[in-house]
Protein backbone atom coordinates (compact mmCIF):
# COMPACT_ATOMS: atom_id res chain seq x y z
CA UNK A 1 0.00 0.00 0.00
CA UNK A 2 1.17 3.15 -1.03
CA UNK A 3 2.12 5.57 1.95
CA UNK A 4 0.75 8.96 2.69
CA UNK A 5 3.70 10.69 1.82
CA UNK A 6 3.62 8.50 -2.05
CA UNK A 7 0.26 9.56 -2.16
CA UNK A 8 1.12 13.25 -1.52
CA UNK A 9 3.97 13.35 -4.34
CA UNK A 10 1.43 11.24 -6.84
CA UNK A 11 -0.70 14.20 -6.67
CA UNK A 12 1.61 16.92 -6.88
CA UNK A 13 3.30 14.81 -9.80
CA UNK A 14 -0.03 15.53 -11.02
CA UNK A 15 -0.20 19.39 -10.62
CA UNK A 16 3.41 20.14 -11.48
CA UNK A 17 2.25 18.25 -14.96
CA UNK A 18 -0.57 20.50 -15.26
CA UNK A 19 1.26 23.59 -14.34
CA UNK A 20 4.11 23.08 -17.06
CA UNK A 21 1.12 22.66 -19.82
CA UNK A 22 0.24 26.65 -18.35
CA UNK A 23 3.99 27.55 -18.87
CA UNK A 24 3.01 27.43 -23.03
CA UNK A 25 0.68 29.99 -24.99
CA UNK A 26 -1.96 31.19 -24.63
CA UNK A 27 -1.06 31.09 -20.71
CA UNK A 28 2.46 31.89 -21.03
CA UNK A 29 3.27 31.58 -17.18
CA UNK A 30 6.74 30.86 -18.31
CA UNK A 31 8.80 30.50 -14.84
CA UNK A 32 5.78 27.72 -14.18
CA UNK A 33 8.43 25.24 -16.35
CA UNK A 34 11.10 25.93 -13.38
CA UNK A 35 8.25 24.81 -10.27
CA UNK A 36 6.78 22.01 -12.64
CA UNK A 37 10.10 20.26 -13.20
CA UNK A 38 11.63 20.71 -9.69
CA UNK A 39 8.80 19.23 -8.38
CA UNK A 40 8.68 16.42 -10.84
CA UNK A 41 12.86 16.01 -10.16
CA UNK A 42 12.60 15.77 -6.16
CA UNK A 43 9.60 13.21 -6.64
CA UNK A 44 12.54 11.30 -8.15
CA UNK A 45 15.02 12.10 -5.51
CA UNK A 46 15.72 8.20 -3.49
CA UNK A 47 13.03 6.55 -5.10
CA UNK A 48 12.63 3.10 -6.46
CA UNK A 49 12.66 2.85 -10.92
CA UNK A 50 9.13 1.78 -9.99
CA UNK A 51 8.07 4.55 -7.91
CA UNK A 52 9.53 7.22 -10.33
CA UNK A 53 7.75 5.21 -13.82
CA UNK A 54 4.62 6.19 -12.13
CA UNK A 55 5.21 9.38 -10.91
CA UNK A 56 6.53 10.33 -14.20
CA UNK A 57 3.34 9.26 -15.91
CA UNK A 58 1.15 11.04 -13.57
CA UNK A 59 3.13 13.85 -14.55
CA UNK A 60 2.18 13.42 -18.06
CA UNK A 61 -1.64 12.82 -17.57
CA UNK A 62 -1.61 16.47 -16.04
CA UNK A 63 0.78 17.89 -18.53
CA UNK A 64 -0.87 16.14 -22.04
CA UNK A 65 -4.20 16.21 -20.57
CA UNK A 66 -4.55 19.90 -20.04
CA UNK A 67 -1.85 20.82 -22.77
CA UNK A 68 -3.64 18.71 -25.40
CA UNK A 69 -7.03 19.16 -25.07
CA UNK A 70 -7.95 19.95 -28.14
CA UNK A 71 -7.63 16.76 -29.34
CA UNK A 72 -11.36 16.53 -28.44
CA UNK A 73 -12.18 19.50 -30.13
CA UNK A 74 -10.63 18.05 -33.40
CA UNK A 75 -12.31 14.77 -33.31
CA UNK A 76 -15.64 16.01 -31.95
CA UNK A 77 -16.10 19.19 -33.44
CA UNK A 78 -15.30 18.39 -37.02
CA UNK A 79 -14.23 15.05 -37.18
CA UNK A 80 -17.78 13.87 -36.27
CA UNK A 81 -17.28 11.72 -33.47
CA UNK A 82 -19.21 11.12 -30.87
CA UNK A 83 -18.59 12.63 -27.40
CA UNK A 84 -18.10 9.35 -26.18
CA UNK A 85 -15.81 8.16 -28.78
CA UNK A 86 -13.95 11.83 -29.00
CA UNK A 87 -13.00 11.10 -25.24
CA UNK A 88 -11.73 7.93 -25.73
CA UNK A 89 -9.72 8.69 -28.58
CA UNK A 90 -8.29 11.86 -26.12
CA UNK A 91 -7.77 9.80 -23.30
CA UNK A 92 -5.66 7.30 -25.70
CA UNK A 93 -3.72 10.31 -27.18
CA UNK A 94 -2.76 11.61 -23.69
CA UNK A 95 -1.89 8.36 -22.00
CA UNK A 96 0.78 7.54 -25.27
CA UNK A 97 2.49 10.82 -24.82
CA UNK A 98 2.16 10.72 -21.12
CA UNK A 99 4.69 7.50 -21.12
CA UNK A 100 7.86 9.65 -21.89
CA UNK A 101 7.98 11.82 -18.80
CA UNK A 102 7.92 7.99 -17.31
CA UNK A 103 10.36 6.70 -19.28
CA UNK A 104 12.53 9.47 -18.35
CA UNK A 105 11.75 9.03 -14.27
CA UNK A 106 12.10 5.00 -14.93
CA UNK A 107 15.58 5.31 -16.80
CA UNK A 108 16.90 8.17 -14.25
CA UNK A 109 16.20 5.41 -11.29
CA UNK A 110 17.52 2.36 -13.08
CA UNK A 111 20.59 3.93 -14.04
CA UNK A 112 21.79 5.95 -11.15
CA UNK A 113 21.16 4.32 -7.28
CA UNK A 114 19.27 6.21 -5.06
CA UNK A 115 22.22 6.31 -2.44
CA UNK A 116 24.16 7.97 -5.02
CA UNK A 117 21.78 11.83 -5.06
CA UNK A 118 24.29 14.02 -6.35
CA UNK A 119 24.42 11.78 -9.38
CA UNK A 120 20.98 11.38 -9.73
CA UNK A 121 20.29 14.34 -9.85
CA UNK A 122 23.06 15.21 -12.33
CA UNK A 123 21.55 12.54 -15.00
CA UNK A 124 17.73 14.25 -14.70
CA UNK A 125 18.38 16.93 -16.85
CA UNK A 126 19.89 15.01 -19.19
CA UNK A 127 17.74 12.35 -19.73
CA UNK A 128 14.94 14.44 -19.68
CA UNK A 129 16.27 16.28 -22.67
CA UNK A 130 16.79 13.02 -24.62
CA UNK A 131 13.94 11.78 -23.86
CA UNK A 132 12.24 14.75 -25.27
CA UNK A 133 14.27 14.77 -28.43
CA UNK A 134 13.09 11.42 -28.76
CA UNK A 135 9.77 12.04 -28.66
CA UNK A 136 10.24 14.89 -30.70
CA UNK A 137 11.75 13.75 -33.80
CA UNK A 138 11.17 9.70 -34.16
CA UNK A 139 7.82 8.41 -32.68
CA UNK A 140 5.17 8.57 -34.64
CA UNK A 141 7.14 11.16 -36.74
CA UNK A 142 7.80 13.30 -34.18
CA UNK A 143 5.74 15.57 -31.52
CA UNK A 144 7.40 18.17 -30.14
CA UNK A 145 4.07 19.87 -28.79
CA UNK A 146 4.72 21.36 -24.97
CA UNK A 147 8.75 20.64 -25.14
CA UNK A 148 9.87 22.95 -22.38
CA UNK A 149 12.53 24.80 -24.47
CA UNK A 150 9.15 26.38 -26.39
CA UNK A 151 8.28 27.77 -22.80
CA UNK A 152 11.06 29.68 -22.40
CA UNK A 153 10.84 32.08 -26.29
CA UNK A 154 10.55 35.36 -23.67
CA UNK A 155 12.98 34.57 -20.61
CA UNK A 156 16.41 35.08 -21.14
CA UNK A 157 17.32 31.59 -21.68
CA UNK A 158 16.01 32.50 -24.97
CA UNK A 159 19.45 34.10 -26.11
CA UNK A 160 20.69 30.43 -26.33
CA UNK A 161 18.57 29.77 -28.96
CA UNK A 162 20.09 31.01 -32.09
CA UNK A 163 23.33 29.24 -30.09
CA UNK A 164 22.33 26.02 -29.60
CA UNK A 165 19.04 25.00 -30.38
CA UNK A 166 16.18 24.19 -28.37
CA UNK A 167 17.18 21.01 -27.08
CA UNK A 168 20.11 23.26 -25.37
CA UNK A 169 18.01 25.59 -23.63
CA UNK A 170 15.62 22.15 -22.55
CA UNK A 171 18.98 21.33 -20.75
CA UNK A 172 19.44 24.46 -19.44
CA UNK A 173 16.27 25.08 -17.53
CA UNK A 174 15.82 21.67 -16.39
CA UNK A 175 19.82 22.39 -14.93
CA UNK A 176 18.28 25.58 -13.37
CA UNK A 177 15.81 23.41 -11.52
CA UNK A 178 18.17 21.39 -10.41
CA UNK A 179 20.35 23.92 -9.24
CA UNK A 180 17.72 25.04 -7.21
CA UNK A 181 17.64 22.07 -5.85
CA UNK A 182 20.72 21.87 -4.44
CA UNK A 183 20.57 25.50 -3.04
CA UNK A 184 17.79 24.44 -0.91
CA UNK A 185 18.37 20.62 -0.20
CA UNK A 186 22.33 20.61 0.44
CA UNK A 187 24.40 22.87 1.51
CA UNK A 188 27.83 21.57 0.19
CA UNK A 189 26.37 22.52 -3.30
CA UNK A 190 24.41 25.70 -2.66
CA UNK A 191 27.59 27.71 -4.51
CA UNK A 192 27.82 25.76 -7.04
CA UNK A 193 23.55 26.12 -7.16
CA UNK A 194 23.94 29.73 -7.41
CA UNK A 195 26.86 30.10 -9.79
CA UNK A 196 25.49 27.82 -12.48
CA UNK A 197 21.95 30.17 -12.53
CA UNK A 198 23.70 33.57 -12.48
CA UNK A 199 26.09 31.63 -15.51
CA UNK A 200 23.06 30.47 -17.75
CA UNK A 201 20.43 33.05 -17.08
CA UNK A 202 23.14 36.39 -17.04
CA UNK A 203 24.96 34.65 -20.46
CA UNK A 204 21.24 33.78 -21.96
CA UNK A 205 20.96 37.33 -21.38
CA UNK A 206 23.76 38.79 -22.68
CA UNK A 207 22.49 36.67 -25.57
CA UNK A 208 19.78 38.26 -26.00
CA UNK A 209 20.73 41.69 -28.12
CA UNK A 210 23.27 39.71 -30.50
CA UNK A 211 22.11 39.78 -34.15
CA UNK A 212 23.44 36.62 -36.00
CA UNK A 213 22.14 37.19 -39.69
CA UNK A 214 22.47 41.04 -41.67
CA UNK A 215 20.10 42.09 -44.17
CA UNK A 216 20.65 41.42 -47.92
CA UNK A 217 18.20 43.92 -50.05
CA UNK A 218 15.57 46.08 -50.01
CA UNK A 219 11.89 45.92 -47.85
CA UNK A 220 9.75 43.52 -49.11
CA UNK A 221 6.01 44.13 -49.04
CA UNK A 222 3.58 41.45 -47.95
CA UNK A 223 0.07 40.87 -47.39
CA UNK A 224 -1.28 38.00 -45.34
CA UNK A 225 -4.79 36.24 -46.19
CA UNK A 226 -6.85 34.54 -43.44
CA UNK A 227 -10.21 33.70 -45.49
CA UNK A 228 -11.71 32.71 -41.93
CA UNK A 229 -13.65 29.46 -43.53
CA UNK A 230 -15.29 27.70 -41.50
CA UNK A 231 -14.16 23.78 -41.55
CA UNK A 232 -17.13 22.01 -41.64
CA UNK A 233 -18.06 24.41 -44.97
CA UNK A 234 -15.00 24.17 -46.69
CA UNK A 235 -15.18 21.20 -48.78
CA UNK A 236 -18.66 21.32 -49.50
CA UNK A 237 -19.22 21.23 -53.93
CA UNK A 238 -21.63 24.53 -53.31
CA UNK A 239 -19.04 26.54 -51.70
CA UNK A 240 -16.11 26.44 -53.51
CA UNK A 241 -16.67 29.28 -55.98
CA UNK A 242 -17.72 31.66 -53.16
CA UNK A 243 -14.15 30.42 -51.05
CA UNK A 244 -12.40 31.35 -54.11
CA UNK A 245 -14.21 34.85 -54.99
CA UNK A 246 -13.66 35.63 -51.79
CA UNK A 247 -9.95 35.17 -52.10
CA UNK A 248 -9.64 37.08 -54.91
CA UNK A 249 -11.53 39.86 -54.19
CA UNK A 250 -8.75 40.07 -50.93
CA UNK A 251 -6.05 39.95 -53.39
CA UNK A 252 -7.23 42.40 -55.96
CA UNK A 253 -6.97 44.75 -53.12
CA UNK A 254 -3.75 44.55 -52.59
CA UNK A 255 -1.75 44.44 -55.77
CA UNK A 256 0.75 47.05 -54.71
CA UNK A 257 2.54 43.95 -52.13
CA UNK A 258 5.55 42.45 -53.58
CA UNK A 259 4.23 38.88 -52.13
CA UNK A 260 0.51 37.64 -51.35
CA UNK A 261 0.10 34.61 -49.33
CA UNK A 262 -3.04 32.53 -49.08
CA UNK A 263 -3.45 30.16 -46.16
CA UNK A 264 -3.00 25.77 -46.30
CA UNK A 265 -5.75 24.68 -49.17
CA UNK A 266 -7.28 27.68 -48.93
CA UNK A 267 -8.20 26.45 -52.87
CA UNK A 268 -10.86 23.66 -51.82
CA UNK A 269 -10.19 21.67 -55.07
CA UNK A 270 -7.54 19.65 -56.68
CA UNK A 271 -4.79 21.83 -59.04
CA UNK A 272 -6.08 20.27 -62.13
CA UNK A 273 -9.56 21.15 -61.69
CA UNK A 274 -8.40 25.07 -61.43
CA UNK A 275 -5.50 25.02 -63.76
CA UNK A 276 -7.44 27.22 -66.23
CA UNK A 277 -10.19 28.70 -64.89
CA UNK A 278 -8.22 30.20 -61.72
CA UNK A 279 -4.43 29.56 -62.01
CA UNK A 280 -3.66 30.61 -65.16
CA UNK A 281 -5.28 34.02 -65.16
CA UNK A 282 -4.34 34.49 -61.34
CA UNK A 283 -0.54 34.10 -62.38
CA UNK A 284 -1.17 36.68 -65.47
CA UNK A 285 -2.14 39.02 -63.10
CA UNK A 286 0.54 38.40 -60.00
CA UNK A 287 3.25 39.47 -63.80
CA UNK A 288 1.44 42.38 -64.77
CA UNK A 289 1.16 43.68 -61.15
CA UNK A 290 5.29 42.79 -60.86
CA UNK A 291 3.66 40.50 -57.70
CA UNK A 292 4.03 37.13 -56.52
CA UNK A 293 0.98 35.26 -55.30
CA UNK A 294 1.70 31.94 -53.07
CA UNK A 295 -1.50 29.46 -52.83
CA UNK A 296 -1.94 26.04 -51.26
CA UNK A 297 -4.07 23.26 -52.53
CA UNK A 298 -3.99 19.62 -53.26
CA UNK A 299 -2.23 17.79 -56.25
CA UNK A 300 -2.67 14.88 -57.96
CA UNK A 301 -0.45 13.45 -60.60
CA UNK A 302 -2.20 11.98 -63.83
CA UNK A 303 -2.88 8.57 -63.37
CA UNK A 304 -1.95 8.37 -60.24
CA UNK A 305 -4.38 7.29 -56.74
CA UNK A 306 -1.43 9.83 -54.92
CA UNK A 307 -1.93 13.39 -53.66
CA UNK A 308 0.21 15.81 -52.56
CA UNK A 309 -0.46 18.68 -50.18
CA UNK A 310 1.48 21.61 -51.92
CA UNK A 311 2.15 25.20 -52.03
CA UNK A 312 2.26 26.89 -55.48
CA UNK A 313 4.22 30.58 -56.39
CA UNK A 314 2.07 32.04 -59.13
CA UNK A 315 4.57 34.97 -60.83
CA UNK A 316 8.15 35.30 -62.35
CA UNK A 317 9.16 32.12 -60.86
CA UNK A 318 6.40 29.41 -60.88
CA UNK A 319 7.62 26.65 -58.37
CA UNK A 320 5.59 23.99 -56.43
CA UNK A 321 6.24 22.78 -53.28
CA UNK A 322 4.80 19.41 -52.14
CA UNK A 323 4.94 18.89 -47.99
CA UNK A 324 7.36 16.28 -46.66
CA UNK A 325 6.50 16.10 -43.26
CA UNK A 326 2.76 14.47 -42.86
CA UNK A 327 0.55 14.99 -40.13
CA UNK A 328 0.12 10.56 -39.17
CA UNK A 329 -3.83 10.06 -38.18
CA UNK A 330 -4.50 13.31 -40.44
CA UNK A 331 -2.93 12.96 -43.66
CA UNK A 332 -1.84 9.63 -43.56
CA UNK A 333 -2.48 6.63 -41.51
CA UNK A 334 0.24 4.70 -39.25
CA UNK A 335 -0.20 0.79 -38.34
CA UNK A 336 -2.05 -0.02 -41.25
CA UNK A 337 -4.42 -2.37 -42.15
CA UNK A 338 -5.49 -2.41 -38.30
CA UNK A 339 -5.69 1.40 -38.07
CA UNK A 340 -7.76 1.81 -40.72
CA UNK A 341 -10.06 -0.70 -39.88
CA UNK A 342 -10.70 0.89 -36.53
CA UNK A 343 -11.45 4.24 -37.50
CA UNK A 344 -13.81 2.55 -40.06
CA UNK A 345 -15.53 1.22 -37.38
CA UNK A 346 -15.72 4.46 -35.49
CA UNK A 347 -17.27 5.81 -38.28
CA UNK A 348 -15.51 9.17 -38.10
CA UNK A 349 -13.86 11.71 -40.50
CA UNK A 350 -12.09 9.94 -43.63
CA UNK A 351 -8.07 10.09 -43.34
CA UNK A 352 -6.23 11.74 -45.98
CA UNK A 353 -3.62 9.37 -47.95
CA UNK A 354 -1.39 11.75 -49.16
CA UNK A 355 2.13 11.45 -50.56
CA UNK A 356 5.17 12.86 -48.98
CA UNK A 357 7.10 15.34 -51.56
CA UNK A 358 10.82 15.05 -51.79
CA UNK A 359 12.90 15.94 -48.84
CA UNK A 360 15.33 17.88 -51.10
CA UNK A 361 12.72 19.59 -53.46
CA UNK A 362 13.99 23.17 -54.91
CA UNK A 363 13.43 26.15 -53.30
CA UNK A 364 10.60 28.38 -53.83
CA UNK A 365 11.27 31.74 -55.18
CA UNK A 366 9.22 35.40 -54.30
CA UNK A 367 9.97 38.92 -55.21
CA UNK A 368 12.96 37.79 -56.25
CA UNK A 369 14.18 35.66 -53.07
CA UNK A 370 14.39 32.27 -52.43
CA UNK A 371 12.60 30.85 -49.47
CA UNK A 372 11.58 28.36 -47.16
CA UNK A 373 7.95 26.67 -47.17
CA UNK A 374 6.34 24.40 -44.97
CA UNK A 375 2.48 23.41 -45.05
CA UNK A 376 1.00 23.19 -41.62
CA UNK A 377 2.90 21.33 -38.56
CA UNK A 378 5.94 21.19 -40.58
CA UNK A 379 7.05 24.53 -38.80
CA UNK A 380 7.83 22.84 -35.88
CA UNK A 381 10.28 20.81 -37.12
CA UNK A 382 13.97 22.53 -37.15
CA UNK A 383 15.45 20.32 -39.50
CA UNK A 384 13.58 21.52 -42.72
CA UNK A 385 14.42 24.70 -41.86
CA UNK A 386 17.86 24.84 -41.64
CA UNK A 387 18.57 22.65 -44.19
CA UNK A 388 17.09 25.48 -46.35
CA UNK A 389 19.40 28.08 -45.38
CA UNK A 390 21.37 30.62 -46.43
CA UNK A 391 19.67 30.11 -49.75
CA UNK A 392 16.51 31.27 -47.86
CA UNK A 393 15.60 34.77 -47.37
CA UNK A 394 12.68 34.65 -45.06
CA UNK A 395 10.50 31.80 -44.11
CA UNK A 396 6.80 30.92 -44.85
CA UNK A 397 4.44 28.56 -42.99
CA UNK A 398 0.99 27.89 -44.65
CA UNK A 399 -1.42 26.74 -41.79
CA UNK A 400 -5.20 25.61 -41.27
CA UNK A 401 -5.52 25.35 -37.70
CA UNK A 402 -9.11 25.67 -37.97
CA UNK A 403 -9.60 22.14 -37.24
CA UNK A 404 -9.51 22.76 -33.36
CA UNK A 405 -12.00 25.61 -33.32
CA UNK A 406 -11.45 27.98 -30.33
CA UNK A 407 -9.05 25.69 -28.38
CA UNK A 408 -5.42 26.51 -27.58
CA UNK A 409 -3.94 25.15 -30.26
CA UNK A 410 -3.88 27.47 -32.61
CA UNK A 411 -1.53 29.76 -30.12
CA UNK A 412 0.54 26.36 -28.92
CA UNK A 413 1.29 25.78 -32.64
CA UNK A 414 2.30 30.14 -33.22
CA UNK A 415 4.61 29.24 -30.41
CA UNK A 416 6.14 26.46 -31.74
CA UNK A 417 6.41 28.55 -35.06
CA UNK A 418 8.40 31.20 -33.67
CA UNK A 419 11.16 29.32 -32.32
CA UNK A 420 12.24 28.57 -36.16
CA UNK A 421 11.99 32.53 -36.66
CA UNK A 422 14.68 32.57 -33.93
CA UNK A 423 17.08 29.97 -35.26
CA UNK A 424 17.17 30.64 -38.45
CA UNK A 425 17.67 34.32 -37.94
CA UNK A 426 14.67 35.18 -40.36
CA UNK A 427 11.51 36.49 -40.89
CA UNK A 428 8.83 33.96 -40.46
CA UNK A 429 5.59 34.86 -42.50
CA UNK A 430 2.72 32.75 -41.37
CA UNK A 431 -0.93 32.67 -43.22
CA UNK A 432 -3.33 30.62 -41.73
CA UNK A 433 -7.39 30.31 -42.47
CA UNK A 434 -8.74 30.42 -39.25
CA UNK A 435 -5.46 32.31 -37.17
CA UNK A 436 -3.48 32.74 -35.89
CA UNK A 437 -1.99 34.72 -39.08
CA UNK A 438 1.33 37.02 -38.69
CA UNK A 439 4.62 37.90 -39.27
CA UNK A 440 7.69 37.25 -36.58
CA UNK A 441 10.71 38.79 -36.85
CA UNK A 442 14.06 37.14 -36.23
CA UNK A 443 14.63 37.77 -32.67
CA UNK A 444 11.14 35.26 -32.29
CA UNK A 445 8.54 38.29 -31.68
CA UNK A 446 5.17 38.94 -33.29
CA UNK A 447 5.81 41.78 -35.45
CA UNK A 448 2.15 41.82 -36.82
CA UNK A 449 -1.37 39.12 -36.04
CA UNK A 450 -4.48 39.32 -37.07
CA UNK A 451 -7.02 37.69 -34.74
CA UNK A 452 -8.70 34.66 -34.79
CA UNK A 453 -11.67 33.67 -36.70
CA UNK A 454 -11.67 36.88 -38.70
CA UNK A 455 -11.81 37.40 -42.42
CA UNK A 456 -9.20 39.73 -42.72
CA UNK A 457 -5.84 40.82 -44.11
CA UNK A 458 -2.32 41.87 -42.59
CA UNK A 459 0.03 43.98 -44.48
CA UNK A 460 3.63 44.87 -43.32
CA UNK A 461 7.42 44.82 -44.59
CA UNK A 462 9.90 42.58 -44.01
CA UNK A 463 13.85 42.28 -44.87
CA UNK A 464 15.32 39.35 -46.92
CA UNK A 465 17.87 38.03 -44.25
CA UNK A 466 21.40 36.30 -45.12
CA UNK A 467 24.30 34.68 -43.18
CA UNK A 468 23.67 31.96 -40.63
CA UNK A 469 23.09 31.65 -37.04
CA UNK A 470 25.51 28.76 -35.20
CA UNK A 471 22.43 26.60 -34.42
CA UNK A 472 21.43 26.91 -38.33
CA UNK A 473 25.30 25.95 -39.04
CA UNK A 474 25.29 22.76 -36.49
CA UNK A 475 21.95 21.91 -36.11
CA UNK A 476 21.21 19.72 -32.85
CA UNK A 477 23.78 16.82 -33.63
CA UNK A 478 26.39 18.32 -31.48
CA UNK A 479 23.70 19.04 -28.73
CA UNK A 480 22.82 15.46 -28.00
CA UNK A 481 26.23 13.89 -28.52
CA UNK A 482 27.29 16.07 -26.07
CA UNK A 483 24.31 15.00 -23.74
CA UNK A 484 24.98 11.31 -24.56
CA UNK A 485 28.81 11.75 -23.61
CA UNK A 486 27.66 13.11 -20.53
CA UNK A 487 24.81 10.95 -19.63
CA UNK A 488 27.91 8.21 -19.97
CA UNK A 489 30.50 10.04 -18.00
CA UNK A 490 28.30 10.69 -15.23
CA UNK A 491 26.53 6.77 -15.33
CA UNK A 492 30.81 5.33 -15.30
CA UNK A 493 31.41 7.91 -12.23
CA UNK A 494 28.68 6.18 -10.26
CA UNK A 495 29.69 3.12 -10.95
CA UNK A 496 33.24 3.72 -10.23
CA UNK A 497 32.14 5.13 -7.01
CA UNK A 498 29.54 2.35 -6.48
CA UNK A 499 32.65 0.23 -6.33
CA UNK A 500 34.45 1.67 -4.02
CA UNK A 501 31.66 2.07 -1.35
CA UNK A 502 31.18 -1.99 -1.47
Amino acid sequence: MPTSESKIWNLLTVVAGMLLALAFAPFNYSYFTLISLLVLFLSWDKTSPRKALLRGYLFGLGLFGLGVSWVYVSVHDYGGASESIALIITLVFVAVWSVFPALAGYVTCKVIPANLQIERFAVMPIIWVLVEFLRGEYVLNGFPWLQVSYSQLDTPLSGFIPVFGGYAVGFFISSTAIALILIVKIKQFRLTGMITILCLWILGSLLQGNQWTTIIGNPIKITLIQGNVAQDQKWRPENRDKIITSYLSMTNQHWNSDVIIWPETAIPAFLDQVQNDLLKPLAKKAIRNKSDVIVSLPFRAPKSKSYNNAVLVLGQHPGMYRKVHLLPFGEYLPFQPLSGYLLDQLKIMPIGSFTPGDLNQPLLQAAGYRFSTSICYEDVFSKLVIKDLPEAAFLVNVTNDGWFGNSIEPYQHMQLARMRALESGRYLLRATNTGMTGIVAPDGKIIEQAPLFKKTTLTSEIFPMGDMTPYATMGDFPVIVFLILLLASVFLWSRLKSDQTV
